[in-house]
């Protein structure tokens, strides 16, 4: 029997995942990122970039999500900025 097969790990949420995810779609639907091309892969490829600049926030029950919302407050601007930067990356180097 695997490790893995004695413990749920899809329990484990990532938070900032989330957060990217939706920062990802409020600045999608601005304006100015109106001519982005949104195929499948420059959406992943946009979330993977800004994921890998903020920092993971882990959780696995209510008490965790409850920490999730100060993690919010907290790294909301370093969220939007990473999301910002990362549409730009891909604007300048879309995928194939």
């Amino acid at each position: 029997m695997a490790f893995g097969d004695d413990y749920d790990f899809e329990l484990l949420v990532n938070e900032a995942e989330h957060m990217v995810v939706e920062e990802l779609e409020r600045q999608l639907e601005q304006p100015e990122n109106r001519d982005l091309r949104r195929s499948h892969d420059a959406v992943l490829d946009i979330a993977a970039f800004a994921l890998n600049a903020v920092p993971a926030s882990y959780r696995v029950n209510l008490m965790g999500r409850l920490y999730a919302e100060e993690l919010d407050r907290k790294h909301g601007e370093t969220v939007r900025t990473a999301v910002a930067r990362a549409i730009e990356v891909v604007r300048a180097n879309p995928p194939a």
